[in-house]
């Protein structure tokens, strides 16, 4: 199987701290016993998480914005 990249998280989060808090979510959840939403034997939980989420099978929410801090402000 190809490996997965934060390139392809980054298309369904766009905040990288967001994204690596949610695959910890996920990897736990798995740890606890959750099912894996994709197919792949052998892989680490945290591969897992990363492949879920690029594959959009699971929806981080979170209260941060989708948006860098200070990407689009000013200084003055």
């Amino acid at each position: 199987m190809a490996r997965v990249t934060i390139e392809d998280c980054l298309k369904q989060e766009k905040n990288r701290y967001v994204l690596i808090h949610g695959a910890i979510k996920r990897s736990i959840q798995l740890k606890k016993g959750a099912t894996p939403l994709v197919n792949a034997p052998g892989e680490k939980l945290t591969v897992i998480a990363l492949r879920e989420i690029a594959q959009g099978k699971v929806k981080i929410i979170s209260n941060i914005p989708n948006e860098i801090p200070g990407e689009n402000s000013t200084l003055t």
